[in-house]
């Protein structure tokens, strides 16, 4: 890397430019289209009986090699909320995998690697992930499939190749305290592009967010760990280069301006820390592994496990037939929700300066209680006809289509998940949304939610991948 060009500034760099030097944006979309094109996929919907390789004991249903994940039950008992006790299945797995985009700049302007990968539970089959996507278990061929592509350029970097590298969480609800390494390294040299990857922008990237179901819930977490800052240079003028310049008042020039500027914030980072201190110091959360099959509330058939009043989620057992991956056969559990969600983020100009209303949110396998969620976060029940109070749910629903910035379905990880996918927006409030806010919700910059991203387990990761979509062209 040549020492004048920081990394931050590599990064704004991609961020602006739309088209990258190999294919355009419309182009990769009719790119996935052929990748779906031509690969076969078969799901199908076994009995737990017919899992190969996978079995209950006295404790969980898990793989015989004693690796992959396995199906849990847990007990929760905390003083936040309104239900303070309730027993449910967990995702568990032990390990770190690893997310990882290998990085190139072509005409002065950084690349990002990514791949048309395909994932069991995709409800497009094929969508675009990081250049790597792996758990330890797929990378230690633990399957007996091929090694993943380009795994050793992240096994060899160094430290002055590595551009990102964070411990991001998994869904809190889903995932019992699951952290994979977000990673972002930069390489000089040629490097084979197999069939199934292409080279493109940030920006390109972000754009493709606006579709539905075209960028996975990996390459989303990965992306939205980028600090995007101007070494050397404030934010006025970045917004006032020939090359960067947007209208004043525009949603891109108060997204740049709260990215990028350190003075006007309502609130400091120290008050900001001391306000999820105090949280934490206050609710407990008791996680409690309990055998999966003694589970209240839950109801075991051949085929599904779920909840007794058809809520929440089910675990389903699959068999899967794929084409142009490692493995092209196997079967698996997998999660299955009980309807579409909804995340979204409320913004509001505050002392000239955009700002985010974040929830503080317990969720039962966070690493460390409380996480940082959107502003609202619904991933359970039906969200259209609520049967709960969810502070800004009714606002967000009912929202003009002028105040709406960001509009998208997006997918959850299909490795895991079984089709599903939840609508994310960002909405745009004026003085109908009060500056005082309801208790554990707190306002925050761009740049300070990008600061708190960069130290692992702040955010979680649907308040991430909505970070991941804001555009700055």
């Amino acid at each position: 890397m040549k020492p004048q060009e920081p990394i931050s500034s590599l990064f704004l760099k991609s961020a602006f430019t739309e088209e990258g030097s190999f294919i355009s944006t419309q182009e990769v979309i009719k790119w996935i289209v052929k990748q779906n094109e031509n690969t076969t996929v078969k799901i199908t919907k076994i009995p737990f009986s017919d899992l190969k390789f996978w079995e209950f004991d006295e404790s969980n249903l898990r793989h015989s090699s004693g690796q992959f994940f396995s199906i849990d039950g847990i007990r929760i008992k905390t003083n936040w909320g309104s239900i303070h006790e309730w027993e449910q299945p967990i995702i568990f797995q032990n390990e770190v995998g690893y997310l990882g985009f290998i990085t190139k700049e072509f005409n002065g302007v950084l690349h990002f690697l990514v791949q048309a990968k395909i994932e069991p539970g995709n409800i497009n089959h094929v969508q675009l992930s990081p250049t790597l996507q792996a758990t330890r278990s797929n990378y230690n061929q633990v399957h007996k499939g091929k090694k993943p592509l380009y795994l050793d350029y992240f096994l060899r970097a160094v430290p002055t190749q590595i551009l990102l590298d964070q411990l991001q969480s998994e869904q809190g609800a889903r995932f019992l305290k699951k952290r994979n390494r977000n990673i972002i390294i930069k390489i000089e040299e040629d490097i084979p592009v197999y069939e199934n990857f292409i080279w493109i922008t940030l920006a390109q990237i972000k754009k493709l967010m606006q579709y539905n179901n075209i960028v996975n819930m990996d390459t989303r977490t990965v992306v939205s760990g980028i600090l995007l800052e101007a070494k050397g240079k404030t934010s006025t003028d970045y917004l006032n280069s020939s090359s960067h310049k947007r209208d004043e008042g525009s949603v891109i020039s108060l997204f740049l301006k709260s990215s990028l500027s350190h003075r006007r914030e309502m609130h400091t980072i120290e008050e900001i820390i001391t306000f999820l201190t105090q949280l934490k110091s206050t609710y407990d959360l008791d996680v409690t592994k309990i055998p999966l099959k003694s589970i209240k509330n839950w109801i075991f058939s051949e085929s599904e496990i779920f909840h007794i009043d058809k809520k929440y989620f089910k675990v389903i057992a699959a068999d899967v037939e794929i084409g142009n991956r490692e493995v092209v056969a196997w079967s698996q559990p997998m999660i299955q929700p009980e309807g579409e969600g909804l995340c979204a983020f409320i913004c509001k100009e505050i002392n000239g300066l955009l700002h985010f209303a974040v929830q503080a949110k317990l969720e039962c396998g966070n690493q460390d209680i409380i996480e940082f969620a959107p502003t609202v976060q619904c991933l359970t029940g039906n969200y259209k006809y609520p049967d709960w109070y969810l502070p800004f749910l009714d606002y967000v629903i009912n929202a003009k289509k002028d105040q709406i910035i960001f509009d998208s379905m997006l997918s959850e990880e299909g490795g895991r998940f079984f089709r599903e996918q939840n609508r994310n927006l960002i909405v745009f409030a004026k003085d109908e949304i009060p500056v005082e806010l309801p208790p554990n919700f707190i306002w925050m910059t761009l740049n300070q939610l990008f600061t708190f991203i960069k130290f692992n387990n702040y955010l979680n990761i649907q308040a991430r991948s909505l970070i991941s979509s804001i555009s700055f062209v």
